[in-house]
């Protein structure tokens, strides 16, 4: 059974830096590195959007929104996808979700989110 397991929440000031992590388990025969994998946000109120993705060839994409403060990372090693965030902003304040896709096995998997908050 694939479980992705985010960690990293917490509260942090605006300017701060935070580290998200998520640890996938359950993936046989190293197939993790067979999945892109992406980081999602959802403010409260709102949509769950995309922000990050990384691709089995470990190619990058940011929404505009996020470029130049977001870096998304994966170690296929350890099955984990981390996400670092730098100057972060009150509007950075959301779930921040997990989600592991292959598109050819129709696969598609979901952690349970891990809330940021950006206060002063």
């Amino acid at each position: 059974q694939v479980q992705l397991v985010e960690s990293g929440r917490g509260l942090v000031q605006p300017g701060g830096s935070m580290r998200l992590s998520c640890a996938a388990s359950g993936f046989s025969f190293s197939r993790f590195r067979r999945y892109d994998m992406s980081w999602y946000l959802q403010a409260l109120g709102k949509e769950r959007e995309l922000v990050s993705t990384i691709s089995i060839a470990s190619t990058t994409n940011y929404a505009d929104s996020v470029k130049s403060r977001f870096t998304v990372s994966r170690n296929n090693a350890k099955n984990t996808v981390s996400l670092q965030i730098n100057n972060l902003k009150p509007e950075d304040t959301a779930v921040y979700y997990c989600n592991a896709k292959n598109e050819v096995w129709s696969s598609d998997y979901w952690g349970q989110g891990t809330q940021v908050t950006v206060s002063s």
